[in-house]
């Protein structure tokens, strides 16, 4: 996803201080490369992290790239039941219908 293409937030911090999304990007680039995990691995476990942490534009974010990388959606559900016993049921649930917002139409 290009400076160009990010929607929100993000997008304006890139805009406007590139010199910080230049470093932020470094960075993610440098853990991903920090071990063996392949890339649908690691775009799970974000996905994961993000409803972990309760964050609907992080979940959106990372179910937009996992169709992107064709994932399929049962798999996207399938991690959000999967926080019901370590998370409970209400994040779980939260988290399931972030991600049916972003693949309501597929």
């Amino acid at each position: 996803m290009t400076q160009e293409t990010l929607p929100g937030a993000a997008g304006d911090l890139a805009e406007l201080h590139p010199e910080i999304w230049a470093a932020y990007s470094e960075l993610g680039a440098a853990i991903a490369a920090s071990g063996d995990l392949s890339e649908r691995e690691k775009r799970l476990v974000k996905l994961a992290l993000a409803i972990g942490a309760g964050s609907e534009g992080a979940v959106h974010s990372h179910a937009r790239r996992a169709m992107d990388e064709n994932i399929p959606t049962v798999d996207l559900y399938q991690i959000a039941f999967l926080a019901i016993g370590p998370l409970g049921f209400p994040r779980s649930v939260a988290g399931w219908t972030w991600i049916k917002d972003v693949t309501a139409n597929t």
